[in-house]
Parts: C-alpha cells; sequence; structure tokens
C-alpha cells in the first residue's frame, strides 16, 4: 500500500477471524487488502513500514498502546487511528459474514470529531466532612487525616473514643441538609446535645462523676441514662462546655467532599453529585469510596452535556404548569424549575440524557455528541453496510463502560454479535430518543437496540421503555411490522446474548433517506417521519398514540369553552391561533408538543390532549376546534366577545356587591361604553366618599 495515503493494517489475531481482503477491499472501495496474522509480533514490520503515509488505522484496539509505542519510538508523526473488529465482528459465530459490518466500523473513523462543548470546572482542595456513627466516622477521620483536611460530624456517640489528639475538628449533631458539589458542599446540622464537642476540653471531669455512666469517651450524654442530677455541668464547672438548656441551634459550613457513612444517606437521588459519596455500612464499599476520596483533590473538568433554548421550552407560562418531563426524569436533581422556565445545573448534571430525550420540543438538546454527529455517523455506517451487500442492519447502542466490557466478554466467552449487529458507542443510551430512532429507521436499519447496565436499568430503562413504545406505534401503524427498538437489561454476557440472537429482522424502508438529521428535535422528526409515510406502501390518515407522545390533538368541549383564548396566550409552540374576524379557536396539529400548557390553562376545564399521529397534509393546516356567535355591546352595537362568555359571566357576578343594580349592565359593553357609561352615572360612588 503507497505510504502517501491513508493506510489501513487489518490482522486476523492468528486466524481467529475469518477474514476476506479482497471482498473488504473492494467494500471500501480500495485494492485488496493484506490480511496479516501476527501484526504485533512478527509482522510489526508491517505496520512501521505505514508510519510514512497520512494517516494509519489499525483494525486491532487492544495492542493500541504497543502501536502508539512503536510509533513514538521511530519518530513518526502518522495519525494512528484504532477500530475495534475483532469483538465487535470477528469473534463472532457469524463472523464469516461479517465483512459488511467490518467495512462499516472501519469507515467510521474517517469522519470528523464531534463538536466541542463547553466545559464546567471544579477545584477540591480535599476538605471532606465525614457524617455517620462516631465508631466509624473517627476510624476513617484517623485513616484519612494524613491525606486529606477532615472533619466529623458525629450523629450517633455510644461504643466509640475520640482520639486523644485533637487534628481534627469533630461536631456531633443532626444533619438537615447536604447542598452542592464537589469543591462547593453545604452542610447544616443542628445540636442537640447538651455537650458542645468544640468547647469540650476532654478533661473526662463529666465521665467520672455521672452516676449513670450517661457520658463515654464520645464525650457526648447519652440523654436515655441521663437522670438529671447535673454533677457533670458542676464539673465541668467554668469551662461551660455542658449546658443543658442550651436551645438546639443551626450550624452551616462548607466542604469540597462528603464522606456520608449513615444507614440512610442525607442524599437518596440515585445518582449522587460529584463528591458526595456514600457507600452505606459495607466495610468494602466504604474502602473503596475512602481510595476515591483521596483522588478528588486538584482540579477537575467536565463536559456541559446538556444546551437549553429557552424560547421553545413548554414548562410554564404565566406561572401555569405545562410540561414537568425534564424534571420528572432527572436522576441527580440537576434539573430545575425556576418560574416559567427550567435550568439545568450544569455542576450536578451527568450527563444521562434522559431530559433531552424525553423533551418534546428540542428546547433541551444533549450535546456530547449532539444528534446531528451522532446521525452523521449514523448515516455513514449503514450506509458502507448496505453497500457491501448488508441486510436487516440493527444498531446496538452502548456506553464506553459497562457496554464495552459486555459486548467484549461476549466475544470471548459466547456467541459473539450476529452479523447483523452493529455496535456503536455514545456517552450515554439513555440519549437515544425517537428522533434519532425514527432517523436510523429513515436511513434504512431494521431494528435499534439500547444497551443498559446495572444501573442504568432503573434509571432510564423506563424512559426508553416509554420512547420504543411511541416509536414502534408510529412505525407499526405505518405498516412496518415487528419490534423496531427495544432497551436491553443485560448483565452477563448470556443474557445478551439470548436477546440479540433470538431477534427477528424487523420491516424498514425500501430507500435510505439521504437527509442529515439536526440538533433540532422536531426538524429531525418532521423529516424522518415524513421519510417513512413516503415509504409505507399504505399508509393511514392517523395513528393512535400512547400518553406522553410529543404529538396529537386537542379535545375542546364546545359546552364549556367560552373562547376566553387564555389557551391562545400561553401556546408554546404557536400550535392555537386567534382570529380577527370571528370568535374563534384555531388549532395547527403539526405545532402541538402536547405540553398541556392549555389544559392546565383552561379556567372552564374544557381542553384534554389526545396523543396522535396526523400523517396528512392535514396537519399542517389550521382546523377549528371551537367557535361561538359574537357578543355586541349593547350600547354601540361593537362586537367584543361572544355570548356565551358574557352569559357566563353575569351569571357568575349578578349576585356580588360591585355589580349591583345597573352596574351589571357594564360587563354587556365594550371596553370604550364602560367607561363612558361610568363617566356619566350619577349615581357612581367616588373614592372619596367611601368611609374610613
Amino acid at each position: 500500500m503507497a505510504t502517501s495515503g491513508n493506510a489501513l493494517k487489518v490482522c486476523n489475531c492468528n486466524r481467529t477471524m475469518t477474514l476476506d481482503g479482497a471482498a473488504l477491499g473492494r467494500a471500501l472501495g480500495r485494492e485488496a487488502i493484506p490480511i496479516y496474522t501476527e501484526l504485533c509480533r512478527k509482522e510489526v514490520d508491517g505496520f512501521t513500514s505505514a508510519l510514512g503515509a497520512q494517516s494509519c488505522t489499525v483494525a486491532c484496539t487492544q495492542e493500541a498502546p504497543l502501536f502508539t509505542e512503536l510509533a513514538a519510538g521511530a519518530g513518526a508523526s502518522t495519525p494512528l487511528k484504532f477500530v475495534n473488529i475483532r469483538e465487535a465482528a470477528g469473534w463472532s459465530a457469524e463472523g464469516a459474514k461479517a465483512t459488511a459490518k467490518i467495512a462499516a466500523l472501519l469507515t467510521l473513523v474517517d469522519l470528523p470529531e464531534p463538536q466541542p462543548v463547553a466545559i464546567s470546572s471544579y477545584a477540591s482542595k480535599g476538605e471532606v466532612l465525614i457524617i455517620g456513627p462516631a465508631e466509624a466516622a473517627i476510624a476513617w477521620a484517623e485513616q484519612l487525616a494524613d491525606s486529606l483536611s477532615v472533619s466529623v460530624l458525629i450523629t450517633t456517640a455510644r461504643g466509640a473514643e475520640l482520639p486523644a489528639t485533637r487534628r481534627y475538628p469533630v461536631w456531633s449533631g443532626m444533619p438537615r441538609s447536604v447542598e452542592g458539589y464537589l469543591g462547593k458542599f453545604e452542610v447544616q446540622w443542628e445540636q442537640i446535645n447538651p455537650i458542645d464537642l468544640e468547647t469540650c476540653t476532654r478533661c473526662n471531669a463529666c465521665i467520672k462523676v455521672c452516676p449513670e455512666d450517661a457520658i463515654d469517651f464520645t464525650y457526648q450524654v447519652d440523654l436515655t441514662r441521663c437522670k438529671a442530677h447535673r454533677a457533670c455541668v458542676k464539673a465541668c464547672g467554668a469551662i461551660g462546655a455542658i449546658d443543658f438548656g442550651r436551645a438546639a441551634s443551626t450550624r452551616t459550613e462548607q466542604f469540597d467532599l462528603v464522606f456520608d457513612l449513615s444507614t440512610q444517606p442525607m442524599l437518596r437521588m440515585p445518582v449522587k453529585p460529584f463528591g458526595y459519596l456514600a457507600p452505606g455500612a459495607d466495610p468494602l464499599e466504604q474502602a473503596q469510596a475512602a481510595t476515591r476520596l483521596v483522588q478528588m483533590v486538584g482540579d477537575f473538568e467536565k463536559p456541559r452535556y446538556v444546551q437549553y433554548e429557552e424560547k421553545l421550552c413548554a414548562h410554564s407560562r404565566n406561572t401555569k404548569t405545562g410540561c414537568t418531563r425534564c424534571l420528572d426524569v432527572c436522576a441527580t436533581d440537576a434539573v430545575r424549575s425556576l418560574g416559567d422556565k427550567i435550568w439545568a445545573h450544569p455542576f450536578l448534571c451527568m450527563g444521562c440524557g434522559d431530559c433531552a430525550t424525553t423533551c418534546p420540543t428540542g428546547a433541551l438538546r444533549f450535546a456530547y455528541p449532539g444528534v446531528a454527529d451522532i446521525g452523521m455517523r449514523l448515516r455513514k455506517l449503514l450506509s458502507v453496510y448496505r453497500g457491501a451487500g448488508g441486510k436487516d442492519a440493527a444498531l446496538l447502542f452502548h456506553n464506553g463502560t459497562s457496554g464495552r466490557a459486555l459486548i467484549s466478554r461476549l466475544a470471548r466467552v459466547g456467541k459473539g454479535l450476529p452479523a447483523r449487529v452493529l455496535p456503536l458507542e455514545v456517552h450515554s443510551v439513555a440519549t437515544i430518543g425517537i428522533d434519532v430512532v425514527l432517523g436510523a429507521l429513515a436511513y434504512g436499519a431494521s431494528q435499534v437496540f439500547a444497551l443498559l447496565d446495572d444501573t442504568g436499568a432503573d434509571e432510564h430503562g423506563a424512559l426508553l421503555d416509554q420512547q420504543s413504545r411511541i416509536a414502534d406505534a408510529i412505525l407499526n401503524g405505518l405498516g412496518f411490522g415487528g419490534m423496531h427498538w427495544k432497551a436491553l437489561r443485560a448483565e452477563e454476557p448470556a443474557a445478551l446474548q439470548a436477546a440479540l440472537w433470538s431477534s427477528q429482522p424487523a420491516a424498514t424502508v425500501a430507500e435510505p433517506a439521504k437527509f442529515n438529521l439536526s440538533n433540532r428535535k422536531r426538524e429531525t422528526l418532521d423529516f424522518a417521519i415524513d421519510h417513512l409515510v413516503r415509504q409505507a406502501s399504505a399508509p393511514p390518515e392517523q395513528i393512535a398514540l400512547p400518553v406522553g407522545a410529543p404529538f396529537g390533538t386537542l379535545a375542546v368541549d364546545a359546552s364549556r369553552c367560552t373562547l376566553c383564548k387564555a389557551c391562545i396566550s400561553v401556546c408554546p409552540s404557536s400550535a392555537l391561533q386567534d382570529t380577527e374576524d370571528a370568535p374563534k379557536l384555531r388549532f395547527i396539529e403539526h405545532n402541538c408538543v402536547q405540553c398541556g400548557l392549555c389544559e392546565t390553562t383552561c379556567p372552564e376545564q374544557a381542553i384534554s390532549l389526545v396523543p396522535r399521529l396526523l400523517v396528512t397534509p392535514a396537519a399542517r393546516q389550521p382546523v377549528t376546534l371551537n367557535e361561538a356567535e359574537p357578543f355586541y355591546c349593547v350600547r354601540c352595537g361593537t362586537p367584543f366577545g361572544t355570548r356565551q362568555m358574557i352569559d357566563v359571566m353575569t351569571g357568575r357576578l349578578s349576585t356580588h356587591s360591585m355589580f349591583a343594580g345597573t352596574a351589571l349592565r357594564r360587563i354587556q359593553m365594550c371596553a370604550d361604553c364602560r367607561v363612558i357609561d361610568m363617566m356619566e352615572s350619577k349615581n357612581e360612588i367616588s373614592i372619596f366618599e367611601v368611609k374610613r
């Protein structure tokens, strides 16, 4: 291979993979590709000979450190790229049929890197608060004091002993709150014991005089034993550390780290903030957590995973709450309501992507990587796979930790991945929503699998199950039969193998789409659904969808609706519209995101959501949901409302003291005539006549 171009080195790993160099070359648009047997050993010259190329791709990740070292030793500046074809394709019961998949995987390295994102920076000096029972808290404080700046908050005191040397602060009390993240934790607790450990000199005088043995070497009073002799107070004397009359006081301090040894941790969210460790009572878990604590000193960075576009948000309008989906699914309490908008706390967000996946408008979008970058890889992967003769492509999204490891184990101890299953690594599989899935199906994929790990099954499984029900309802409704999307809960290779090898290909499009996926969710959904509709043999006019779908219409009870148009004022997507010529409520179904703001705002409770997908052009045309007879001003004849609304208002206010007599008639007047009538009335009471 010419060293001036892009070199590709493929090895069958000591003949454990069946690779066809000629077929692989054809699939990649190259000449036949030489297949090495021991590229990392006796054939290593095959690698070093390519170090003068513009770039070099090696189809092996196991020996990436070795090849990188060889290149550095040779002083080569050739960019190196590594692709795993062994566990992903070659080590499989269908390895001989995996040429199309291998070709597709190899082409991904030529794509540009995802767009960079902003960074959140943490700074930790190692100031840690250890919370928990005295025995455990003091023991770990003694072990960590040489590595970290330790403070201790004792929650229960019996059976322990404070150290003889006052090396670090020790407080006692009941923790009330823990807030923050690495480098900026704020802990609040309430001191309730009569002995103040900061004032106490640990002279032991109180222990010696206590007749009930209610004070031990934690220097705390066991109030269940104390009989109120108060001999300890007298023994403490001028030190004044013991005060049974002291009111409970609240204290707040800041720390970089929190080591919570409580049986029930203070923070209960599924995913804890960076810097907060709650290992429970298990000694091994505590030891592992302590090791991690020592490593959390210094400056750290993480991506800002989520971007927010306020104008698209359907959370709230005019203090009326509509969509709360992101708030409901956030496992770290990072997404918070701020009046009519939400806020994704950049330091608490751990990048699971649930909020972006469930967002119906795309106001929250995942940026690490974004949908556009994922779509570019999907399109390339599926295009090359299809061009190389691959059929019934199934995508397997997995993360780079537990997911990658499980796929590797399956290749080593099981049947490996089927030849039609194409693995694609992402930061979090929870970022794969209906926009990505429907886009993948439009590109020609038959199925999409999302591999959950043991923690992700609980945190993200329910959301992905809901998303899969929506996607399959659309696809099955269009006539594409089969199961197209599934979240796989597999912790062991056997479970993953059973799920993948038993799955049957689902129907897909005959002609793949050519559009690019967009970071704007509704644009991607529009393009994907339009293509799927065009590819369907007999698309219906509408498809019923499960509750929670981001598509649908509204059912308006005309007998209750007064056409007050409050719903129009809060609609974030312009689905509800006004008319100037007559009292009408107009609706464009294509724009509706089923956020529920109109439903919660309606004072007459006349609106309900109806999830469905209208696939005809009528979805983009305005329709009238309700109209009414206009009401004409009784004084000048100008239309200014609806008869039903005026009748309802006069009925409700007829017994109100402010509308007694002729004043009630003003409700039936337009705004100008009301003012004129008030000025002309001789019986109007003046503000100066109101008795005080």
